[in-house]
């Protein structure tokens, strides 16, 4: 349920910022049609992108780190040539760190597939090594944020179950549980869908005693080439209080990146080009 002056301030917010995008449409009452084209929206606009990214984290006495860096994305294309609302193929990212320097070159490379688990590398320049992360370390801190690796690449729609447990004016809310909870930290996770822009408003999170411990909000959308497109986005530990904002600058959509630079030779060998 969305309660409290926090919700309602957010959600005022969000409404406002999504004001540009039509408001022509008919509920849906299917939930794999809901996850299906809010998982598009979320990771597979167009067929590929670029975005600079800030990252500030704040921990508990509000002390910050900062990060910056350039991901790149490219998706497979649909073997039937339409990318519709269903499609989310195998697709690749790459996202290079330039500050601050002692995370300078760092490059975190991720292959998404369909049938089996992600794989993913970090590179770490100092040591001139690159580090396989496993599938059990997706749950973990991406370079000492409160997003999780998992959270960077996108999770797999396959692996929860999905509820829609209520509709209202504005929004879709779904209940996720994990068909594998061996595998997780969290119990279930309840999440505010825009029914217009299928942009993904607000993630709750919550742990095998049915408290919230983890939050996810988008705090600001933008229209960009047509795409609505996050710019701005929080996620908090309720536990510590910590949180860490990502701010989204330089977006951009279809450049026609090529596939060649997802590999291990670019992990040394940054893709300048893009990344201007």
């Amino acid at each position: 349920m969305i309660t409290g002056k926090k919700n309602i301030v957010i959600f005022t917010m969000f409404m406002f910022l999504c004001s540009g995008f039509s408001a022509a449409y008919a509920d849906l009452t299917d939930v794999d049609q809901i996850v299906n084209r809010t998982n598009r929206i979320a990771y597979y606009q167009s067929t590929d992108g670029k975005a600079k990214v800030n990252m500030i984290i704040y921990d508990s006495q509000g002390r910050t780190r900062e990060r910056r860096l350039t991901i790149l994305r490219w998706d497979q294309p649909d073997p039937d040539g339409k990318a519709g609302d269903n499609y989310c193929g195998a697709q690749k990212i790459y996202a290079f760190f330039d500050r601050p320097a002692d995370v300078n070159k760092t490059v975190f490379l991720v292959w998404k597939n369909m049938d089996r688990d992600d794989d993913r590398w970090m590179y770490l320049p100092a040591l001139d090594l690159v580090k396989r992360i496993s599938s059990t370390d997706k749950r973990t801190s991406f370079v000492g944020s409160h997003f999780f690796y998992e959270d960077v690449s996108g999770r797999n729609i396959n692996d929860d179950t999905h509820e829609l447990i209520k509709t209202t004016k504005d929004y879709y809310m779904l209940k996720n549980t994990p068909k594998n909870p061996n595998l997780v930290e969290f119990a279930y996770y309840e999440m505010w869908i825009h029914k217009v822009s299928f942009v993904v408003v607000k993630t709750d999170y919550y742990d095998k005693e049915n408290k919230k411990y983890r939050t996810y909000e988008a705090l600001a959308v933008d229209n960009i080439q047509g795409f609505p497109t996050v710019t701005k986005s929080k996620m908090t530990d309720l536990r510590t209080n910590g949180y860490t904002i990502l701010e989204y600058s330089d977006v951009k959509y279809t450049i026609s990146v090529s596939e060649d630079i997802f590999t291990e030779r670019y992990l040394r060998k940054p893709p300048r080009t893009y990344l201007r």
